[in-house]
């Protein structure tokens, strides 16, 4: 049987970590990447410039590889920085060395740090630049790299995560349920990507997705902010087992099919198709 192979970013922790176990209980080898290659060199930053923070979180490549492993799938550990292209070429170059063929492509890696949750007069430009630097530019770097071979090869799926802030306005600024200009200008860039690939590639045998995971805390976020935030008053969440369910329900579902150019609202599919037990869980009488 054929190797499948997934490549997918931001995955030493968080919803990138859960996306690629998942892919691993779905038959895939998993290159996995991001920037902390080794366990206990992992930081976060604050992503707002009004309170600079910088905390160190759990996880890392080499973790996340290790984890696919454990679920009997090949994985190679890859840093990938977005804010160094010369990486990202590293990343990509060595999948193809190890195993010749990218069969699943799933940007989930994001810019973290300042100017995220910044009001839009308190964003300097640089950090405008810096955070389409890392979820625009090097997002099309990447996916001109996997997509040419995509195509040499026959065919191939792309998965973007992107994000309701992309393609919606906030209930109220920032502090009050809302997100960053720059965050939400920078994910409706990326947001437009899966339309127009479909558009051109369709009949190339490209699948594209955008996924989009609703509000989803994770241990980096509860590190930086802690429990009950406005975002979670606002919105409640999901675990990031969600959209990993849902991303491997769409790598490999023939019921996929229709979504095929268009944004999938994860916590709606996984809730309609079950793809989680337990989850959502029963509301409280």
């Amino acid at each position: 049987m054929e190797r499948k192979v997934a490549l997918v970013t931001g995955a030493s922790r968080g919803i990138g970590h859960a996306i690629a176990l998942a892919l691993a209980e779905h038959g895939f080898d998993v290159a996995v990447a991001a920037r902390t290659l080794h366990e206990g060199e992992g930081v976060a930053r604050s992503s707002s410039f009004r309170e600079p923070k910088q905390v160190a979180v759990a996880g890392s490549v080499e973790s996340t590889a290790a984890a696919v492993r454990t679920r009997g799938r090949d994985a190679l550990a890859l840093r990938l920085d977005l804010l160094d292209r010369a990486s990202i070429d590293a990343a990509v170059a060595e999948t193809l060395r190890a195993w010749h063929r990218i069969d699943l492509l799933v940007n989930n890696g994001i810019y973290q740090g300042p100017g995220v949750m910044d009001r839009f007069l308190d964003v300097p430009l640089e950090a405008v630049e810096r955070i389409f630097q890392g979820n625009v530019f090097a997002q099309i770097h990447l996916l001109q790299q996997v997509l040419r071979q995509m195509l040499s090869q026959g065919g191939g799926t792309i998965v973007d995560i992107t994000s309701t802030s992309g393609y919606a306005d906030p209930p109220g600024p920032v502090g009050r349920g809302g997100w960053g200009f720059a965050y939400g200008a920078s994910k409706g860039a990326f947001h437009r990507v899966a339309g127009v690939l479909h558009a051109e590639h369709a009949g190339d045998g490209i699948r594209v997705f955008n996924v989009d995971p609703g509000y989803t805390p994770t241990d980096t976020m509860r590190a930086l902010r802690g429990q009950g935030t406005d975002l979670d008053r606002a919105y409640g969440g999901a675990p990031p087992a969600v959209t990993a369910a849902v991303v491997a329900w769409l790598a490999t579902d023939p019921g996929a099919e229709e979504w095929r150019g268009k944004c999938v609202q994860a916590q709606r599919l996984c809730r309609d198709r079950a793809l989680v037990p337990g989850w959502p869980p029963p509301r409280p009488s």
